[in-house]
């Protein structure tokens, strides 16, 4: 009897290391190409980011990750584990992180993997992305890839071969993603289907690709050419359905934060707990003491501190104003902005901010490179170095900003051969002072002498909410409570209303002998409590004169210089 007359079609097939690495990087490819298709179409109109930009950021860390690794399946597994789980952006690129570690965290086991292995693995994927949601909802791309891989065991318990496997997930997957709408009202009443579960279908048309050479759709293939006006999948997060705390829709929630959370393992489900009662689009993802984790929320404070009260330490925190975020911010990739159209000049500044309003007042004031962060989200020693890199000059200025980041800051000289300066700024209106007098036609010493003298001429502060009871030279500190804090002193100023600790914080610190005050307003600043602070001044302090800018920061509604 002919042995091959026993043989399925197929069977014989393996998606080995090499298989799964062209498939990752065909992702990543047909990501990039779908991207700005997806990011067009939103049913919110409070995005998570863009589904398309953040899911192809996500793998572009991957990719890079691969890049530096071995080819044999463990390292590449690994890679693909490590890339996507650090590379992560927004709530789609989280979830998709989830779904690559569970789908390597099978393939990782053998050298290579028969079509059954390749359906467990999706099986892992589909269990990891449910897991990784506190609240799963149907209807996104849960759905899409638990009903892909259902189809996928399927077809290989009947020996169907590696391609013939793979087909079967991705047409089952097609055809969950045209029923997301009959499973989510939001959808149907946009005459949308879910982009996330979109995304993830070009994961099984890459592997598709790989494996049988089978042409990955375009964009005008399969969401809808040219027809705008038409039904087409549209970004539709998965995590933000129509859920609500009280009365608060998730689409009234403000803030994204995002942040790597080191913690013990046993204390993840205390830590999703808390963020359930604060927040929506809860995703935390990841072991072994390492966590990514995302929220919607309208306490950042909360969002932080719940970390904190378990003994956690959150890292690289990312804060995102949903109501202010334009696209064209997500959709600039950061080290190119960086670079692109940048003027020679002698001397070019890097700083520190935080805050959308600030990053264009800096680019008004020269300043050549802007590395994100401030009050709780201290970039890296490498962040720093990137950006000193980047700007178009050998001399380089570096306003930390924040007292934390100054020693960090302090390390870039003996990293790179360009000749970097530290202006050990504290706050963003001391930055601003030393903006007024920078020469970007100076030597760096020369504009390190003047910006430090300027600096040294400003006292600064700042008003925040207190998140935990605490006790001051001021008197007791009741969580909820708003204060004044000035560089140095500490709390200054307790009061129960925000214009209330503002204006208690501006009698410290001005009086008849300064001349300018200058207003940083954040995105929790209130326009009730910018006309108190504005008529205060105008009363109390008619002789100075008052500078305002929209800053955007996140945690202090407003920021105070005086000279």
């Amino acid at each position: 009897m002919n042995p091959a007359v026993l043989t399925p079609p197929g069977a014989g097939e393996r998606f080995d290391a090499d298989r799964l690495r062209r498939t990752v990087v065909a992702f990543r490819d047909a990501v990039r190409e779908h991207a700005p298709r997806i990011n067009r179409l939103n049913v919110y109109p409070v995005p998570d980011g863009d589904t398309g930009t953040n899911m192809a950021r996500t793998l572009d860390a991957v990719v890079a990750e691969l890049d530096q690794a071995g080819p044999d399946i463990e390292p590449t597994c690994q890679a693909i584990s490590h890339g996507s789980l650090m590379g992560a952006r927004g709530n789609s690129g989280v979830i998709l992180s989830q779904i690559l570690r569970g789908l390597v965290g099978r393939l990782s086991r053998t050298a290579s993997s028969t079509a059954t292995e390749v359906a467990e693995a999706l099986s892992e994927a589909s269990v990891a992305a449910y897991t990784a949601v506190l609240k799963p909802i149907e209807g996104t791309i849960l759905t899409v890839i638990r009903e892909a891989s259902e189809a996928a065991k399927a077809s290989a318990a009947t020996g169907s071969g590696l391609g013939a496997t793979l087909r079967a997930a991705r047409d089952a997957g097609r055809r969950a993603l045209d029923a997301t709408p009959d499973l989510l009202p939001v959808l149907k009443d946009a005459g949308v289907v879910d982009a996330g579960g979109a995304g993830f279908l070009l994961l099984l048309d890459a592997a598709l690709n790989v494996v049988d050479g089978e042409p990955i759709p375009t964009p005008a293939d399969s969401i809808g050419g040219d027809a705008v006006d038409e039904p087409l999948p549209a970004m539709t997060m998965a995590l933000m359905a129509p859920d609500r705390h009280g009365e608060t829709s998730v689409a009234d929630l403000r803030y994204e934060v995002m942040y790597f959370l080191y913690i013990d393992d046993d204390k993840i489900e205390a830590f999703r707990s808390e963020w359930d009662r604060i927040g929506d689009s809860i995703v935390v993802v990841g072991g072994d003491g390492l966590w990514n984790c995302h929220v919607h929320t309208n306490d950042i404070g909360a969002a932080i501190e719940a970390a904190i009260d378990l003994g956690g330490r959150p890292k690289q925190i990312r804060v995102t104003d949903l109501f202010e975020e334009v696209a064209e911010r997500h959709l600039a990739d950061d080290a190119a902005r960086a670079v692109a159209g940048l003027p020679a000049v002698t001397t070019a500044v890097v700083a520190v901010c935080s805050g959308g309003g600030l990053e264009e007042l800096f680019g008004q004031l020269g300043v050549q490179g802007v590395v994100t962060g401030g009050q709780t989200l201290n970039p890296s020693t490498a962040e720093l170095l990137a950006a000193v890199e980047a700007v178009n000059a050998q001399q380089v200025i570096v306003l930390p900003n924040n007292k934390n980041i100054i020693p960090v800051a302090e390390q870039l000289s003996s990293l790179t051969s360009k000749q970097v300066r530290v202006v050990p700024t504290r706050s963003m209106p001391e930055a601003l002072a030393a903006l007024v007098v920078y020469d970007p036609e100076a030597d760096v010493d020369e504009n390190a002498s003047s910006m430090k003298s300027s600096t040294q001429a400003m006292v600064t502060g700042e008003v925040t909410r207190a998140v935990r009871n605490s006790s001051s030279d001021v008197g007791s500190v009741t969580t909820g409570d708003w204060i004044g804090l000035v560089r140095g002193d500490g709390i200054v100023a307790i009061h129960e209303t925000l214009d209330g600790a503002a204006v208690a914080l501006l009698a410290l610190l001005v009086d008849e002998s300064h001349e300018i005050v200058t207003v940083i307003e954040g995105i929790d600043a209130t326009a009730s409590a910018t006309s108190v602070i504005e008529d205060w001044l105008s009363i109390e302090r008619p002789g100075v004169q008052v500078e305002w800018h929209r800053g955007g920061q996140p945690l202090y509604p407003y920021l105070f210089g005086v000279e």
